[in-house]
């Protein structure tokens, strides 16, 4: 039978080294020294110093398993939930990072916040499920999404040389604008019975929004979003004089730091389709200028001609959703829906949540799925041994004997497995 050494070549002494040490960890914990660990933990994109938790940790009532990422504010995990007679839920963890978890006003702002998003029931929202606080950090629980955010596929497409079809494009922004109307429209009742209308969610951008496996599309993180009355609006929230969101979906007034509505929403949401549509960004700045300068100056930019059916009529709809003057812009996200869902039939350019599924699955899901996976299977080896109190050892290159080794036939199935994923994992990222 063929080896993987005849089509790939065989692995060099580098990555002979790192297989060595994870097929010995299966059977014997001992061999990750420190020295090692370091090596296994970069190899499989697991990093242990500033970037959260040692895995598995337990968070109150969670179990974190996966260290997702981090943001500007908090440590992102995968968490297990475990209920009576055996039931186990998958959620997100946002683990607000030490230096900011003791701030009173964060936590009062964080509170508000997820007291107002929990409140938020719909298919294209992610739910907030709870927010805690001990003595040493703060979380936010919320609705767990397979898959990934928009800003990751932009990334994965950029790298294979190929674009999101302009059919999905228009999909997502209209299943985002459902979220934006949805949340634009909610009633909420404070504590004296007072309703007021609308949430806004002020950070609009593509890594807030969510498309799972199966074709979802969910806005996510209303972290930073407020109530607002709809008449006369409110000035945004800052943290430290910062202004909140991401400069390069900021609306003119919110860089400016004027009063929103949710007009900023649906500027927002105008440029991730301006970006979806021509594959490039909105914002652009000059030499000795940020791209809050740009977005304060709100400079016309009118969709680069790409060959789009009916082309003039989608670039018409973005110039009035990019208004410098909100007064110009579309009224609410919903008329803003209504006139896409209108282009999207004249165009011919629908998609249903199965072409965007299929899209998702052909092109990125094995990506996310296998980075996902030397992530887990890195964290289960180191955690089985006590690391911090073993001393670094030398590895010898040269693979163990597994032969000749007594080992149970489940420990040889794991180190089968666990070599054929980690390998797997070499050749996708030396591609």
């Amino acid at each position: 039978m063929s080896s993987i050494d005849e089509y790939v070549g065989p692995p060099g002494p580098r990555l002979k080294k790192k297989l060595s040490v994870l097929a010995r960890a299966c059977d014997d914990p001992s061999v990750l020294g420190r020295s090692s660990l370091a090596g296994v933990e970069s190899f499989a994109g697991v990093k242990r110093r500033g970037a959260g938790r040692l895995l598995p940790a337990r968070l109150g009532e969670y179990e974190l398993f996966d260290h997702i990422g981090r943001g500007g504010m908090a440590d992102i995990y995968r968490a297990r939930k475990s209920g009576d007679f055996g039931v186990v839920r998958e959620v997100v963890v946002k683990e607000i990072l030490p230096e900011l978890a003791q701030s009173e006003r964060l936590a009062e702002l964080l509170a508000a916040a997820a007291r107002t998003a929990s409140k938020l029931e719909h298919t294209n929202v992610v739910r907030i499920e709870d927010l805690q606080r001990d003595d040493r950090t703060l979380f936010i629980a919320m609705e767990y999404v397979d898959g990934l955010d928009l800003r990751e596929l932009l990334r994965q497409c950029s790298r294979r040389g190929a674009w999101i079809p302009p059919e999905l494009s228009v999909r997502i922004v209209i299943e985002l604008l459902r979220a934006l109307d949805y949340a634009h429209r909610f009633e909420l009742q404070d504590a004296d019975g007072n309703v007021r209308v609308g949430v806004i969610h002020r950070d609009v951008s593509p890594s807030n929004v969510l498309l799972s496996f199966e074709g979802e599309v969910k806005l996510c993180d209303f972290g930073i979003a407020k109530s607002y009355d709809g008449e006369i609006g409110e000035h945004a929230t800052t943290i430290d004089g910062m202004v909140e969101g991401k400069a390069g979906y900021m609306s003119p007034e919110q860089a400016r730091g004027e009063a929103l509505d949710a007009r900023a929403d649906v500027f927002a949401a105008g440029i991730i389709l301006w970006e979806l549509l021509s594959a490039r960004k909105f914002y652009k700045a000059q030499a000795g200028e940020t791209l809050f300068d740009v977005a304060r100056r709100a400079p016309s930019r009118p969709l680069p001609e790409k060959g789009l059916p009916a082309e003039h009529v989608v670039r018409a709809l973005l110039a009035k959703a990019l208004s410098d003057r909100r007064e110009d812009r579309f009224g609410s996200a919903a008329e803003m829906q209504r006139e896409l869902e209108r282009y999207a039939a004249r165009a011919s350019l629908v998609a249903s949540p199965l072409k965007l599924r299929r899209f998702l699955q052909d092109n990125v899901a094995p990506v996310v799925l296998e980075a996902r996976r030397r992530r887990e299977l890195a964290a289960r080896a180191i955690a089985r041994g006590p690391i911090a109190e073993i001393e670094p050892v030398t590895i010898d290159t040269t693979p163990p004997p597994a032969i000749v080794r007594k080992t149970s036939p489940a420990w040889s199935a794991v180190v089968i497995v666990a070599l054929a994923l980690i390998l797997a994992g070499a050749i996708l990222l030396s591609r």
